[in-house]
């Protein structure tokens, strides 16, 4: 689709510069711009599983960390010059959640929420999908918008609502009256798994924490970058045991599976990555560390 920028001939123009809502850097031919919509207080050592409380503070402890701490929320933009695709958006404003900064990083970034083509969602949670609207309007109305039809049928389906956990209705109801919007203004669009969602980028299911959790690589030239959602939540503890889950994870068996395979994957091809729930900007390598892993930040 056309920018309306395009129409004008005025295409905003894309500082180098680095600033505290955004971090920069080039893949192949792309673009790529790690976004900030905030940070969600999260107390780690009662959400995570089959590790002990104790365990957790230790762990956290040797990051300067503590249990109870703020895990950055972090959304992407490819840029390939052609077009601008969103990988996931926040939480924008949706109860229980203080971040919501995603539109205005984006805009300092230079890409106002008009520019995007195209929306990529990891999953159907309320951090990754909640901004792609504002009091009930679509944020990026000239955008395509596509995720899984396995996490569409899990959360989109109304008759779901009986058979799911109490813990899971705030959930559900974010994403029914989201997505419904979305959905009604011709946006929406579902692929079956794996799928070719832009001619440089693949997704690839990464099931466990949603039915429908997918990751996806980016192939630009020489360089490959994943792009994950809640594959991590606590790099602090989970590289070194990914067998760890969390309470939010719908099918923690399986969410350990995919972790240890991603990981197991990201860490023998040597990917650049981008996290949504790893510090700020949340770009990094993976590799080998004795029984687990280690994240190596981007410098």
């Amino acid at each position: 689709m056309n920018h309306p920028s395009d129409v004008t001939g005025s295409v905003p123009q894309i500082s180098g510069l680095q600033a505290p809502g955004y971090y920069r850097l080039t893949a192949g031919d792309a673009t790529i711009t790690a976004i900030s919509d905030g940070a969600l207080k999260m107390p780690l050592d009662k959400l995570l599983t089959n590790i002990s409380p104790e365990k957790v503070a230790q762990r956290m402890a040797l990051a300067a960390m503590t249990p109870e701490t703020d895990v950055s929320v972090n959304a992407f933009v490819v840029d390939t010059g052609e077009q601008r695709i969103l990988i996931d958006t926040g939480a924008g404003q949706l109860p229980g959640y203080t971040g919501g900064h995603l539109q205005d990083n984006l805009r300092a970034a230079g890409y106002p929420p008009e520019s995007i083509d195209l929306v990529l969602l990891t999953h159907i949670h309320s951090d990754h999908f909640g901004g792609l609207t504002l009091n009930g309007t679509p944020v990026f109305p000239n955008a395509q918008v596509k995720v899984s039809q396995e996490d569409a049928r899990y959360w989109l389906d109304r008759d779901n609502f009986d058979d799911i956990p109490e813990s899971r209705h705030r959930s559900f109801h974010n994403a029914q009256q989201v997505m419904e919007r979305v959905r009604a203004a011709g946006q929406l669009q579902t692929f079956d798994l794996p799928a070719q969602v832009h001619p440089l980028i693949r997704a690839l299911p990464a099931p466990g924490h949603t039915p429908g959790s997918v990751v996806y690589l980016l192939e630009s030239g020489a360089d490959k970058v994943l792009f994950w959602g809640d594959i991590i939540h606590a790099e602090p503890v989970q590289m070194q045991e990914p067998h760890v889950a969390i309470q939010f994870d719908i099918d923690q068996n399986q969410a350990i599976r995919t972790r240890e395979t991603v990981l197991a994957e990201t860490a023998r091809e040597g990917y650049l990555v981008g996290a949504a729930h790893i510090a700020f900007p949340g770009i990094g390598r993976v590799v080998r560390s004795g029984e687990g892993y280690r994240w190596i930040a981007v410098s």
